[in-house]
């Protein structure tokens, strides 16, 4: 791809995140009356729902400190990063340092999972308050919480076992993938001496998701595993998230870019490769949300449901495949991932993005966030390939001079 379309989507991207998806999550979001940060909001962005969701009281903290970061402080986006912050480390923490799920507007506890994702991304938030800001409270902060997701890890009997442990034991790809992206941002934003710790503990994430889920002989990122890695022979063992594997693959690349790992990067191109074939529906455009890698009939009921975040994640990963190797087959997919993602899940009456399709492209609902929907997965790509796409061109302007 020459220079020119390179820049004209680089502006493109840039212009869809600045002026249209946060402007959406900035006016809308922020409670200023209670603190924190409200993402249940109809098509123009009014509430249908005042609880919120704790893990995008990290999102949006991680969102808005990032943007500070990469384009410059405003006003706007500095209150929602503080107000997320606040809200955060006094409102969603139970007596015994895990977090809750849900809380009240006001802060009271209403759900408590048996996942570490609330913690995985109060970590991420933190991380990148400090980048943003220079807090080192916050630093602390994400250290603080960054081990409480190391000792579940380590000790997984300290969580409620899905599955009778009795009967089946299962291990989860959403586990050490999660603890891979966050060790990444909680390195980025520590002191130099520190990072060596985390290159280990970055290194075993990834070792374990490419040893344990990655099945090169099906060409699949299995979701579920047994123990020991093995493969299970039911719906749940047989699932693939091709969002889910995609995700994988790019934070695969950025680790194999940190640590100069050409074999992390193979498999990562792999893992793409395989991901975006088993997800494509061939019939309507976009990406599936489960396969069976046997065939049989996948068991959620959203199969074939078309969602927001695959189809973000699909953008970034494939667009780091091409600018990391150049090869086209990348950007045809990118092309490709891009022509469905915005000609169909953008609102073109009252901005940002919906969430939810059909497997025909038609919305399945109008909301413009929930407890999983709100100010992270679209703005994080949007900026990523923005990012991504002026770095090369700076290095591409560099060298022609």
């Amino acid at each position: 791809m020459d220079d020119a379309r390179l820049t004209t989507l680089r502006d493109f991207y840039r212009s869809r995140l600045l002026d249209d998806c946060l402007p959406f999550w900035a006016k809308h979001g922020p409670d200023r009356q209670h603190g924190g940060f409200h993402t249940c909001l109809d098509r123009e962005g009014r509430l249908y729902n005042t609880d919120k969701s704790v893990w995008f009281q990290g999102r949006a903290l991680w969102t808005f400190s990032r943007m500070c970061r990469a384009y410059g402080e405003r006003p706007e986006w500095r209150e929602a990063a503080d107000l997320s912050r606040r809200f955060l480390m006094d409102h969603c923490f139970d007596d015994d340092g895990r977090m809750f799920f849900t809380v009240t507007t006001d802060g009271r506890p209403l759900q408590k999972r048996r996942y570490l994702y609330s913690e995985s991304f109060a970590v991420v938030g933190n991380a990148e308050y400090v980048h943003a800001f220079g807090d080192r409270e916050a630093l602390d902060d994400a250290r603080r919480v960054y081990a409480t997701m190391l000792d579940l890890y380590a000790h997984p009997e300290k969580s409620p076992a899905k599955i009778d442990p009795r009967t089946r034991r299962t291990r989860g790809l959403a586990v050490p993938m999660i603890l891979l992206a966050t060790t990444q941002t909680l390195r980025e934003a520590s002191p130099a001496p520190e990072r060596g710790r985390y290159d280990n503990l970055a290194a075993g994430f990834a070792t374990t998701v490419l040893n344990d889920f990655w099945k090169p002989e099906e060409h699949a990122m299995h979701e579920v595993v047994g123990p020991d890695g093995e493969r299970l022979d039911s719906p749940q063992g047989r699932s693939v998230n091709p969002g889910h594997a995609i995700e994988t693959s790019w934070f695969l690349l950025h680790e194999a870019e940190a640590q100069g790992r050409e074999d992390w990067k193979k498999a990562a191109l792999q893992v793409l490769d395989d991901s975006l074939a088993w997800g494509w529906d061939e019939a309507h455009g976009g990406l599936l949300s489960f396969i069976d890698v046997e065939g049989r009939p996948p068991e959620p009921l959203e199969w074939d449901m078309k969602m927001w975040w695959p189809h973000t994640e699909a953008l970034y990963a494939t667009m780091l495949a091409y600018l990391t190797t150049g090869d086209e087959k990348y950007l045809a997919w990118f092309d490709k991932v891009h022509d469905y993602f915005f000609s169909h899940f953008p609102d073109r009456e009252f901005g940002e993005f919906y969430g939810y399709l059909h497997r025909d492209g038609t919305p399945s609902t109008t909301l413009k966030g929930s407890m999983w929907k709100g100010p992270f997965h679209v703005p994080r790509a949007l900026h990523l390939v923005e990012a991504r796409l002026s770095v090369h061109l700076a290095k591409a302007g560099g060298a022609s001079k």
